[in-house]
């Protein structure tokens, strides 16, 4: 089967690693898979090597000074489809709002629904809603939205995980390089993600001045991020409020891929108080190395986590959780939540898209 996979960055978002991952099992299983992406202000490469079996097509995509939000999603959407006009494929599997409006006659993964103000990426995202032809969740409870606010049902296929490269991290290969992290930052709470509305980040801040006047040689970390979204007001919102309660981010931005799992693995909790998720990849990774997750109490994140973290609503709820977390983690918890992660491979999520794919060329809806 002829496979292109298409995201809208090369950089270490939620949905470019699953793209990634998801692309490489496919073409493990022995599928032509091509990965399409626009190449961003000159990048000629993802944030990571890909398997040299996987065919990556990358589209070029220069900067323009001046350019707002609004009009580099349309500028996005025009240079990406015009690039992939004369291609053929079996299935074309759009992973993003963005490359949905490209090829709209695709498949589109629905990560997490997203509430924007920009009205052309508010436009984008209702016609990625409503164009492709299937579309594919990775939950129940994002599937549910679907249903309800498009009358859409989606095929539900869960996230891999890299279990095994975090487990590693946490064991005796990963010691140095947790210890270079430790050196560098101390004890720490890690959130990863970057900071914007979505992730929670200002809640987060709110929770650790609590949690700094009980321990204060516990460090807020926050890594990740490089969207191309604009969320300047909203980072000096949550700067000036840190400022105020005397809590000082270390604000690591984005991570070298070999690096990240040491650094998770080092943390002493790891924070993922987002408003909206599809899945929660990032803490599903920090639960494969061992560290104990607080999360919010959102219907998606109960789905995916159960038992394996603890849950928080509000600033005053996150704090106290994550000093419980910090100060003794569950052991019982912490096993739980390594054998979940464990539980999940992308050769299992690939072999459950290709016999998705199979069915929708059997209806005649694909490709």
């Amino acid at each position: 089967m002829r496979v292109a996979l298409l995201t809208y960055s090369t950089k270490p978002r939620g949905g470019v690693v699953h793209t990634l991952a998801l692309a490489e099992a496919m073409a493990r299983a022995g599928h032509d898979v091509h990965v399409w992406s626009l190449g961003r202000g000159g990048d000629q490469a993802f944030f990571r090597p890909v398997d040299p079996a996987v065919t990556l097509r990358l589209v070029p995509f220069p900067d323009v000074a001046g350019e707002d939000v609004g009009a580099r999603i349309l500028r996005s959407i025009a240079v990406l489809g015009a690039a992939f006009a004369d291609e053929a494929y079996d299935v074309v599997h759009a992973q993003d709002c963005i490359s949905a409006n490209a090829v709209p006659d695709c498949v589109r993964t629905v990560h997490h629904l997203d509430r924007f103000t920009t009205p052309e990426l508010a436009a984008c995202h209702e016609r990625a809603l409503r164009t492709p032809h299937a579309l594919v969740c990775v939950s129940a409870a994002v599937a549910a939205e679907v249903a309800a606010g498009w009358g859409r049902t989606a095929t539900v296929i869960p996230n891999g995980v890299e279990a095994d490269r975090f487990a590693a991290a946490a064991g005796p290969d990963g010691a140095a390089g947790r210890r270079r992290w430790r050196d560098r930052l101390g004890d720490y709470v890690l959130a990863v993600g970057g900071i914007e509305p979505r992730k929670g980040t200002r809640d987060l801040v709110e929770a650790m001045a609590t949690v700094r006047a009980a321990r204060p040689d516990l460090a807020l970390v926050v890594a990740g991020g490089e969207t191309l979204f604009d969320y300047r007001a909203y980072r000096a919102d949550v700067d000036a409020r840190a400022a105020e309660l005397g809590v000082a981010p270390v604000v690591l931005g984005p991570v070298d891929h070999a690096e990240l799992p040491t650094l998770v693995a080092a943390a002493q909790v790891f924070a993922f108080p987002s408003t909206q998720e599809g899945f929660g990849l990032a803490a599903m990774e920090a639960l494969a190395a061992g560290v104990p997750v607080v999360t919010r109490d959102l219907p998606v994140l109960r789905e995916v986590f159960g038992a394996t973290a603890a849950f928080a609503t509000d600033p005053a709820g996150f704090a106290d959780a994550l000093l419980a977390a910090a100060a003794q983690p569950d052991a019982g918890r912490v096993a739980a939540g390594r054998a979940l992660a464990d539980g999940h491979d992308w050769d299992t999520a690939a072999a459950a898209h290709l016999a998705l794919y199979d069915r929708l060329g059997r209806t005649g809806a694909g490709g």
